[in-house]
């Protein structure tokens, strides 16, 4: 374990594998280096790239400072960044993914992102999330009443009720619930963009490092119209679908996508894609 301090003190724990050029990935809500699907992810891109894998802010390893903002989070990329040389590609899944275009739209240094499945809800096909969530979830975290914490985030982003029942009987749950408590970090960094209206255009218009935007073919359909949609208003946006995957996407199918994509060069006419 390496670590490196952020702008506001925190110290952040990562790890790092391979060699090439930077690439950092970013975790979504309740994962960290041990404990998710980045260290399997980062096997098999390790032949291609120094791969940074870390835990965000108050996970596994890592230290944080409180009031939670997303700006924090943000340097907490930009001084991972600094440690790798002062560029990097950049990868998030799931709410790692709004983590990664916060960090896209404010800073220079990330020269590539690639994003699977935020969890963005842009039309009727799914419902909104409540207006008053982020409070509730709040609320409970600061009473550290963190199964119930647990058991909101999981029916809203719609788990199947066998998993809900079975999880808490699992090794799983105590790890889950040592972070629970990060879980308003994460709607924090997804904002508004859970309200069932279409994306704004001028959100991320700084975001113009070229960008995959990537969702699972075997995902929900508000998913999949919601990665098409954040395809529509980034300002250099590709859009593919992963026949046969998740959200639960296998690192096996994911791989190859983000080399070929992390390995491309711009033609000599600017063209990115």
């Amino acid at each position: 374990m390496k670590q490196v301090r952020s702008k506001d003190g925190a110290l952040l724990a990562f790890d790092t594998s391979g060699s090439g050029p930077a690439l950092i990935l970013v975790d979504g809500a309740l994962c960290y280096r041990s404990f998710g699907p980045m260290a399997a992810l980062s096997k098999l891109l390790a032949p291609h790239f120094t791969v940074y894998t870390y835990d965000r802010r108050g996970r596994g390893d890592s230290g944080d400072t409180p009031p939670y903002a997303v700006e924090r989070e943000v340097e907490d990329i930009q001084s991972l960044i600094h440690e790798a040389g002062g560029a990097a590609f950049v990868y998030g899944v799931s709410s790692g993914a709004a983590l990664a275009l916060e960090a896209a739209a404010r800073l220079d240094s990330i020269t590539r992102i690639a994003l699977y499945e935020a969890p963005f809800i842009v039309d009727a096909t799914h419902p909104p999330r409540p207006d008053d969530y982020l409070e509730r979830m709040t609320a409970l975290v600061h009473a550290d009443r963190r199964a119930e914490a647990l058991k909101m985030f999981m029916r809203t982003v719609g788990a199947p009720r066998i998993m809900m029942t079975i999880l808490p009987l699992t090794p799983a749950w105590s790890k889950l619930k040592r972070v629970a408590h990060t879980l308003p970090y994460d709607l924090t960094i997804l904002g508004d963009t859970g309200s069932g209206r279409p994306l704004n255009p001028k959100k991320w218009a700084h975001a113009t490092a070229p960008a995959l935007v990537i969702a699972g073919g075997a995902s929900p359909v508000w998913m999949q119209n919601a990665m098409k949609s954040l395809a529509a208003v980034l300002p250099s946006a590709h859009h593919v679908t992963l026949d046969r995957q998740t959200h639960m996407v296998k690192p096996q199918a994911l791989a190859p996508l983000l080399i070929e994509f992390f390995s491309r060069k711009e033609a000599a006419n600017g063209a990115r894609f």
